[in-house]
């Protein structure tokens, strides 16, 4: 920031000093997080649970010629992607 050496010299009134400055400060407070939606996510969960449980007995089950993690570990992530960013995620 520069100094406004000019108006040392001509010893003028500052006009805008009180406008410079932050009059007042508006608070909001963050929105309350909803309870339906995160029992959802919390439902979400065990069924995903539900489906990792399926999936590695079909696998043994079956005798399916790949791992039950190709199937679980993008579900895993893709949920917990989305419980991430909706509890971090700016509000």
């Amino acid at each position: 920031m520069f100094a406004d050496l000019f108006q040392l010299k001509t010893r003028r009134s500052p006009d805008g000093v009180d406008r410079a400055f932050i009059s007042e400060v508006h608070v909001t407070h963050a929105v309350p997080r909803d309870p339906r939606l995160e029992r959802t996510i919390l439902i979400c969960w065990i069924l995903i649970a539900i489906k990792h449980v399926a999936v590695i007995w079909a696998v043994r089950h079956y005798h399916v010629p790949f791992s039950q993690l190709w199937v679980n570990i993008p579900t895993f992530m893709l949920g917990l992607l989305a419980t991430v960013v909706y509890y971090f995620a700016p509000r």
